[in-house]
């Protein structure tokens, strides 16, 4: 393993695994759904980390980074986006646990991948992310377009490896909320934290 890849594993998993929407999202679906729906669900947020890092690549989106009205356009949606589905998740309800605490299929996994996917593209930061983080591990020397197919190969993986472990933890969780009131206590936990991620978003400035 070169030292480039020693220093891009540890950062990037440490990148996955920061708490943000998306690994909110996972966790509560998992203690909602169960852990196998939660994981097939963040490929929606795998798709469109998959397009943002095509876009990093191609360079399109230093676009993004140098116009402020697509930056806040994007904001707004995302922002908002986050809003709705706290507002969803507050009154979502309780009856998605059986009495034994096995989930119960209440929501389909099309529409579980939807929200992952526009919790994802509606964060502009996230492609700047790419843009700044994915070129430090680019040796320059070499074939640029392989290099940031195998780094952005290596963050996908490590993404779906976090959505696992929030899963897990969300599953957790989940046989812990055995009444009715601790499930909706926790549902609108995840809802003021993914409301306070949008509002976060919503007041976000551009990098310069």
């Amino acid at each position: 393993m070169s030292i480039a890849w020693a220093l891009f594993l540890p950062a990037c998993f440490a990148l996955n695994l920061a708490p943000g929407p998306n690994n909110l999202l996972s966790l509560n679906n998992a203690a909602r759904f169960g852990l196998l729906r939660a994981t097939l669900a963040g490929g929606g947020r795998l798709l469109a980390f998959a397009g943002m890092l095509a876009l990093a690549a191609s360079g399109l989106a230093l676009v993004l980074q140098a116009s402020a009205w697509l930056f806040l356009a994007i904001k707004l949606v995302g922002a908002g986006y986050l809003l709705w589905l706290a507002v969803q998740l507050w009154h979502a309800p309780t009856a998605n646990l059986s009495v034994d605490g096995s989930p119960i299929a209440a929501t389909s996994l099309w529409r579980l991948a939807r929200q992952e996917f526009w919790v994802a593209a509606g964060n502009p930061k996230a492609i700047l992310i790419f843009t700044a983080f994915l070129p430090q591990f680019v040796d320059p020397r070499q074939a640029v377009a392989t290099q940031f197919a195998q780094l952005g190969a290596a963050f996908l993986l490590l993404e779906w490896l976090a959505i696992a472990l929030y899963g897990l933890a969300g599953v957790r969780l989940g046989k812990l909320l055995a009444g009715a009131r601790a499930r909706r206590l926790f549902n609108r936990g995840c809802a003021a934290l993914l409301g306070s991620a949008g509002l976060g978003l919503l007041l976000s400035r551009r990098p310069a």
